[in-house]
């Protein structure tokens, strides 16, 4: 093992209450395209960021790894360590190069829009995969100075596919296990980058990968049977590549009494009640979205309008407040894409608003999670209708936060990964804008009874299914697969 880095941070953390993992002796170490804030000891970062540091926590010994999210003139940078605690955070800063090339680059211009079934405007540079290439293998290098044998590797998403891969060329034989938390393509769909190979033999490396949905894992199953010629079992024993490994659905939660009861902070409250003073007798849809094409926060704009054009009823009555934080602003598709919402809102507006009335309230800006609540809290129907999505987590904090006895309704988009739990959602088909125009009219009508009921029936699967489920069986998941492979 390497010496570490002089420039050490040494904070105190205090310990969470944390189910502990089925884990072995060793450590565990999470592996993440970007690595939140560590401030005070403390994740500064949303649900996942903090149960993953809780897995860390129930290991009792870990080490965080990733990008640090800032961006330099080095092509090479000496990594950052800060430890809080049993846990050592370890980061690493990127070229200017490398983060055009790798993160805007092929991450996000070539295997985002094509796991989203995008292939139009995916992306193909010889030159991005290299460098794609050349950041995993920055980090394997790395991160082999730290391992130890006994470590257990969680890798995250598809930025560090090629992670594993590394590490095992560098000798490093313990167990390893990634989640994909975004959607895997049907094997017709990857088949169109041209080095699908190379990439599902990446995976390969792993001891496990995980999946959010039975689709996706039978999306991956088709490609090693009819592509790569390898086998898989019904249990999800894979056999390709010369190597055997194992795939499984884990479909991420949330923890939902995060978003349950009335807000305590007084503030927040008076917040709260100018909100719904606001609305009067009319009642709000909300959506909430980062600014991707994989939202399909255009076409729910059209079921709006269209909405507006059967059911006139509703003008003047029913107001749509869509939050969509921007991001990958350097990247020009979605340079394209906010100015495209801003001129949808503003026909949709310019064509139905009146001098006490706003139509649609499209916000470019983030809130917090508590500031979140109450908006989901207040408004009658929540709209989460991607047009391709991993799980979308914003569907289950829209039924979390809603108030028992009189809670909202969920439209929800089939092609969402939330869709295989929340079936009492109204499931649309996004590209349809008819059936959701159709299905907004049913939300806002829907009787107490049949939303009460259709909201519990949700709760359940979101109780039982949350953040800490989720890591628990994906990681009791991943020791079982690393006993295996001592016993073989």
């Amino acid at each position: 093992m390497a010496t570490k880095p002089t420039d050490t941070k040494k904070t105190k953390k205090k310990p969470a209450k944390a189910k502990a993992p089925a884990m072995t002796d060793g450590r565990l170490i999470v592996v993440s395209n970007r690595v939140p804030d560590v401030k005070g000891g403390k994740v500064q970062a949303g649900g996942l960021a903090v149960a993953l540091e809780e897995a860390l926590l129930a290991a009792k010994e870990g080490v965080w790894f990733g990008w640090s999210g800032r961006v330099g003139s080095n092509s090479h940078s000496r990594p950052e360590v800060t430890e809080a605690g049993p846990i050592t955070y370890i980061t690493m800063d990127l070229s200017r190069k490398a983060y055009n090339e790798y993160y805007n680059g092929f991450a996000n211009r070539a295997l985002w829009p094509l796991f989203h079934y995008r292939i139009d405007l995916a992306t193909f540079s010889r030159e991005h995969q290299a460098r794609y290439m050349e950041v995993n293998t920055m980090f394997g290098d790395e991160l082999s100075h730290y391992l130890k044998p006994g470590d257990t590797v969680w890798v995250h998403d598809y930025h560090l596919i090629p992670l594993g891969q590394c590490l095992r060329r560098h000798g490093h034989d313990q167990t390893m296990g990634i989640f994909l938390h975004t959607p895997f393509p049907a094997a017709e769909v990857l088949i169109a980058l041209p080095t699908h190979r190379e990439l599902v033999q990446a995976l390969a490396a792993y001891d496990l990968i995980g999946f959010q949905t039975e689709n996706d894992k039978r999306a991956f199953a088709d490609y090693i049977r009819y592509e790569a010629r390898g086998t898989v079992t019904k249990d999800g024993r894979v056999s390709a590549f010369g190597r055997k490994f194992r795939i499984a659905v884990f479909p991420i939660g949330i923890n939902p009494e995060q978003f349950e009861g009335p807000v305590a902070n007084p503030k927040q409250m008076s917040w709260a009640r100018d909100l719904k003073e606001r609305s009067g007798d009319g009642s709000w849809l909300i959506g909430v979205d980062r600014l991707d094409y994989s939202k399909g926060i255009a076409q729910r704009f059209a079921a709006y309008e269209r909405m507006l054009e059967r059911y006139p009823a509703y003008r003047g009555w029913v107001s749509y407040f869509q939050i969509t934080p921007p991001s990958r602003g350097e990247v020009a598709e979605y340079k394209q894409i906010r100015r495209d919402l801003e001129a949808q809102a503003g026909h949709i507006n310019g064509r139905f608003a009146d001098m006490d009335w706003v139509p649609l309230n499209y916000i470019n800006k983030s809130y917090s999670r508590d500031r979140l609540a109450l908006f989901y809290r207040a408004c009658g129907v929540g709209l989460v209708t991607p047009l391709r999505d991993g799980m979308n987590l914003v569907a289950k904090e829209y039924v979390a936060s809603q108030n028992p006895s009189d809670p909202g309704v969920l439209v929800l988009s089939r092609f969402a990964g939330a869709a295989r739990e929340l079936t009492d959602a109204l499931i649309v088909n996004p590209y349809d804008v008819n059936s959701v125009a159709d299905a907004i009219a049913q939300g806002i009508e829907m009787p107490l009874d049949e939303r009460r009921r259709r909201w519990q029936s949700m709760m359940k699967v979101i109780r039982k299914n949350d953040l800490n489920r989720w890591r628990e069986t994906y990681l009791a998941a991943l020791a079982a697969c690393g006993a295996e492979r001592s016993a073989a």
